[in-house]
């Protein structure tokens, strides 16, 4: 297996990029956001955890900017119905910290804001991704207690506010974990106004 690529991007496309390895260009395919940094970083070394995904017809690598979100991918991929392609969207939608918090809380809606997540696959990825996340390190920025569900209802508060998924959470950023709902909720007003 390859876990590890170390080398000079030579160009990025939307799903991939090519990093020139040894003297041969290696497609590694990766998350939008670690595409971003690639794209920033023509022509330099750049250093990838990777995994070598193996079909009956096909090699395909996949990169990773750590081995946490390597083994996030390779979480994704083992629940039925998330090949490759669906986990590279699922980390192109948030960074891991926030996906493992959004399993962490019982969040289906973080997930379903993912474009091609839909309600059924979104509830399969919070509860077959659960054990995964418990048995790592507790996600960062996890409330103790009752906060899970006092911070969805109060982002559902907010949305129902009019302030997007992002929008909410964003405007809780930084919010005291154990505060009641209705204290997040003003909270978040109070930030989203600042912000403006």
């Amino acid at each position: 297996m390859i876990a590890h690529v170390g080398g000079v991007v030579l160009g990025v496309e939307t799903d991939r990029a090519v990093v020139a390895v040894g003297g041969v260009g290696l497609e590694v395919f990766a998350a939008g956001r670690t595409l971003a940094r690639l794209a920033g970083r023509l022509g330099e070394e750049v250093e990838l955890t990777t995994y070598l995904h193996v079909r009956e017809d096909a090699l395909q690598l996949y990169g990773f900017e750590t081995p946490r979100e390597r083994r996030f991918f390779l979480a994704l991929i083992a629940v039925s119905g998330v090949g490759p392609k669906v986990a590279l969207a699922v980390l192109s939608g948030y960074p891991v910290d926030e996906l493992e918090l959004a399993v962490a809380r019982d969040d289906v809606k973080k997930f379903e804001s993912i474009a091609g997540i839909g309600k059924k696959l979104a509830q399969r990825l919070v509860v077959e991704l659960g054990d995964v996340v418990a048995a790592g390190a507790p996600a960062a920025g996890a409330p103790a207690g009752g906060g899970v569900d006092t911070f969805v209802a109060a982002r559902s508060a907010l949305q129902n506010l009019g302030l997007t998924l992002r929008e909410a959470e964003e405007a809780l950023r930084g919010a005291p974990p154990d505060a009641p709902v209705e204290e997040l909720v003003r909270f978040a007003l109070s930030a989203a106004k600042e912000a403006t």
